[in-house]
């Protein structure tokens, strides 16, 4: 959904970082649970994914038991076919799958918002041929384009990032260039231009800063997708490689041992809960950006 600009009747100072932050939650309401839960379970993964190596009982691709062993009191996870503990290659897993979306939204993003404000901006020649490039890469399935591409540039987490980068970032080009076309028809434009303002001010200054909720409301709902393709690509043997514990890995070591179903168990659940707490932050994110949203 794209959200509209709006602006003040009166022209106000802008709040203090602090002061700006408590009325969002204000506006967002501690009663809304779903965006505590996503926060906190984001957040946790950071922190896990910044200091395991500091109190981690067991190295990730390392003998932590015997081979397959169901989940017990030493290994709340189990063991792998090679015996490593499932849950703590799980939350090492942190530091591969988080960094990969992380990267990959950033650079999508940039290279997207840049497409799409100039696109929008300057219109002609540079709309047609940056909006073709885009239709031209939206016009395949993401799945399949992502995995034509990471098998042409060769299994690894590098080439998983690049092949997702070039799949995602037509979708911010679009979603940009619809929101600087339509600021573009707002009165303080037209009477920046005829105040003779130059057009790259007006256009970073004047434009952009109204362009900016329903690309962050997106990014934050695209980090779960992200994942999930990350790791559907490591399953099939494009991503990650052993022993790299990624969690994309280590469901496709599950899957060699269907009856052990405790390897999979882990980072299917770790997935899960990171797309799931991604929605549920991009709903609060929208819920503030647009008010009228809430309660539909």
């Amino acid at each position: 959904m794209l959200f509209g600009p709006t602006l003040p009747a009166i022209e106000r100072p802008r709040p203090r970082l602090a002061a700006g932050i408590g009325r969002a939650f204000r506006r967002l309401g501690w009663s809304h649970l779903p965006a505590i839960f996503a926060i906190a379970v984001l957040a946790g993964l950071v922190i896990v994914a910044l200091t395991i190596p500091w109190w981690t009982p067991y190295d990730p691709i390392g003998l932590a038991g015997r081979r397959l062993q169901p989940p017990s009191a030493a290994h709340w996870l189990g063991t792998d076919a090679l015996g490593r503990d499932v849950l703590v290659r799980t939350l090492y897993g942190a530091r591969y799958s988080l960094p990969i979306a992380a990267g990959v939204l950033v650079a999508a993003v940039g290279i997207g918002v840049a497409a799409g404000a100039l696109a929008g901006f300057l219109g002609g020649l540079a709309d047609n041929v940056l909006m073709r490039l885009a239709d031209i890469t939206l016009a395949f399935p993401p799945v399949l384009l992502a995995m034509a591409i990471a098998a042409s540039l060769g299994p690894g987490l590098v080439n998983t990032a690049l092949a997702l980068i070039i799949v995602w970032w037509p979708i911010y080009a679009r979603l940009m260039r619809a929101q600087v076309l339509n600021v573009k028809k707002l009165d303080h434009v037209d009477a920046a231009i005829v105040g003779g303002v130059r057009p790259a001010r007006l256009l970073f200054r004047h434009i952009m800063p109204l362009c900016w909720s329903p690309i962050f409301v997106n990014t934050t709902m695209d980090v779960g997708q992200v994942i999930l393709l990350a790791a559907g690509l490591s399953f099939i043997g494009l991503g990650a490689q052993p022993p790299t514990p990624e969690w994309g890995q280590m469901i496709a070591e599950g899957a060699s041992n269907f009856y052990n179903w405790w390897i999979a168990l882990g980072p299917g659940v770790a997935i899960f809960l990171v797309s799931l707490s991604a929605n549920f932050l991009g709903d609060a994110l929208r819920d503030l950006a647009d008010p009228q949203s809430r309660g539909r």
